[in-house]
């Protein structure tokens, strides 16, 4: 039987509705995440399929079994599907779950769709199915250090007066407009959703939107002339847009995508047809859509490669259209190189990544006592600056939250500090803890995150594996493991976490033991595979390796 759908919305205040509040912290996360989302009413929160719950059915069956999980059980997801409740002990995980993986060479898109119209599987997408998901906020300062390190390779150190060109609004795009901002630029966004431009524009990440390449051109020209910032988002087919402006004379500076590139099916909007078209299409015969989907990203990378050759810093987001447009026949695509070894990769050697969290309570006070702990406990000029922003520009989405980047010995420190902020009732509720799955051990991903690795060990993914089995082992609330994310059908492994401070002793003992060795297990990855700078990192904070060195 299928149950109705209701409106989500994440509990606040201090009334319990589990048996403890590790088990509330995850249903509220849970609520948040969908709640959130791109489309709730399908339980996809972003990346054009990435569901938090298989469906309605199971959803309700999770808040449920939550509800009545007892301190010593874990609830077992297999796919958004909750499958059993076993007794384990105090300090096992409350939630254990797997989205998406699939067998060696069955890892592909015609066997995943076969099995999701049997109703066997569903992409969990990174934080939507690890219920980690806060809004676009999750993603932004990630999306901030990004474009922040690209401006440095500019004279000026920055982006001001430079005009950044990318592609897409959604739950992880969104974040572009306002980074491009914090980073000193102007930032034209093409999206094809008007909807979605909209959305981004209620909610500040984006202040203008036009239908008009020339429009478009002329506000972000008028502006860096200015040294002024501005989001434009620009409604159109990437496809369309990419070489239109570039035969305009666009000369952007910058030049990337965060389109749903990873999912030609559910994702990526062909060009030449309307939304309500590419609905019908992929309905009639989703073969036929794939085909003018993917011969639409053959022309929207060809057009980056044109930047490229003009002289742009052009770089793949992320989303796998690279790949995508080589299976397509541009046997160019990956001459464009992927954002982290071209920026991110230093920050993920020493254990630097997106760290997050999330006030319970769903008080806007929680959120400023903790941010206020944050800069006393860490007097980091990076984090003061970032979260003077944070503060002034990002928007509550949901239950109050905050994503920072903090390096090894830095997030345990923090979560210690947050459990004892509850454990004095200087909080008014638990503060859940989470991250990115975008994360210095957390993922292996050939054209992203393990992508041109010292080694060559790029495709191992023993590594976020040892990373969830680390978390499950030392007590967080919540672990995943997913095949896919985004980065389509295959393309990686990646592990989640969840862990909670409530004022208990055993919270104390299980975020000293996880916040340490979730980033530290990254840092181990980057060692091993040579970086220098890795192996000082492992060496300050006492990580033993059996192997010397």
């Amino acid at each position: 039987m299928t149950l109705a759908n209701i409106p989500v919305e994440p509990a606040r205040g201090d009334v319990l509705r589990c048996k403890g509040w590790r088990q509330e912290g995850i249903l509220r996360m849970l609520e948040n995440t969908v709640a959130n989302g791109e489309k709730p009413a399908e339980l996809i929160v972003y990346g054009g399929s990435g569901r938090a719950a298989r469906n309605w059915e199971s959803f309700h069956a999770i808040v449920a079994a939550l509800k009545a999980l007892g301190d010593d059980e874990t609830l077992v997801i297999q796919s958004g599907k909750p499958v059993a409740v076993f007794r384990t002990h105090a300090m096992a995980p409350k939630v254990l779950t797997a989205n998406t993986n699939l067998v060696g060479k069955w890892a592909t898109w015609p066997v995943y769709r076969a099995l999701e119209a049997k109703g066997l599987i569903m992409y969990g997408q990174y934080t939507a199915g690890t219920w980690a998901y806060i809004g676009t906020q999750g993603i932004l300062q990630g999306t901030y250090e990004t474009f922040a390190a690209a401006g440095k390779r500019f004279p000026s150190g920055n982006l001001r007066g430079r005009i950044v060109l990318t592609a897409g609004l959604g739950g992880m795009g969104g974040a572009q407009p306002l980074a491009v901002k914090m980073a000193g630029g102007v930032c034209i966004a093409v999206e094809v959703d008007p909807a979605r431009a909209e959305r981004r524009v209620g909610m500040g990440y984006c202040d203008v939107i036009v239908h008009d390449a020339t429009e478009a051109m002329r506000l972000a020209r008028d502006a860096a002339g200015k040294g002024e910032t501005l989001g434009i988002a620009l409604i159109g087919n990437a496809a369309d847009m990419f070489p239109a402006l570039r035969r305009m004379g666009l000369a952007p500076a910058v030049v990337t995508d965060q389109t749903s590139a990873h999912d030609p099916l559910n994702g990526y909007v062909p060009a030449g047809m309307s939304l309500a078209e590419a609905v019908e299409l992929r309905a009639r015969d989703p073969d036929r859509y794939v085909r003018e989907a993917n011969a639409s990203i053959v022309r929207h990378v060809a057009a980056m490669l044109g930047f490229q050759d003009d002289g742009a810093i052009v770089f793949e987001y992320g989303n796998n259209i690279r790949g995508q447009a080589e299976e397509s026949g541009e046997v160019r695509a990956f001459e464009i190189e992927g954002f982290v070894p071209m920026f991110i990769r230093p920050s993920f050697a020493i254990g630097r990544g997106p760290f997050r969290w999330v006030c319970l309570s769903g008080d806007p006070e929680d959120l400023a006592v903790t941010d206020a702990a944050a800069l006393a406990e860490l007097p980091d000029d990076l984090l003061k600056t970032w979260m003077a922003m944070a503060k002034e520009r990002v928007p509550i989405q949901g239950l109050p939250a905050r994503s920072c980047w903090l390096g090894l010995g830095e997030r345990d420190r923090m979560g210690l500090v947050f459990n004892r902020l509850v454990r004095e009732g200087r909080l008014r509720g638990p503060v859940a803890m989470s991250r990115d799955h975008l994360d210095t051990g957390s993922v292996a991903q050939p054209t992203r995150e393990t992508e041109r690795m010292k080694d060559g060990s790029d495709p191992i993914a023993d590594w976020p594996l040892l990373n969830a089995l680390l978390n499950a082992v030392n007590g967080a609330d919540l672990v995943s493991i997913h095949q896919g994310g985004g980065s389509g059908m295959g393309g990686s492994i990646s592990a989640g976490m969840t862990v909670i401070a409530d004022g208990s002793d055993s919270a104390e003992e299980r975020i000293a033991r996880c916040l340490f060795t979730d980033p530290a297990i990254g840092v181990v990855r980057h060692a091993d595979a040579g970086y220098g700078e890795a192996k000082d990192a492992a060496s300050r904070s006492g990580i033993v390796s059996p192997m010397g060195g």
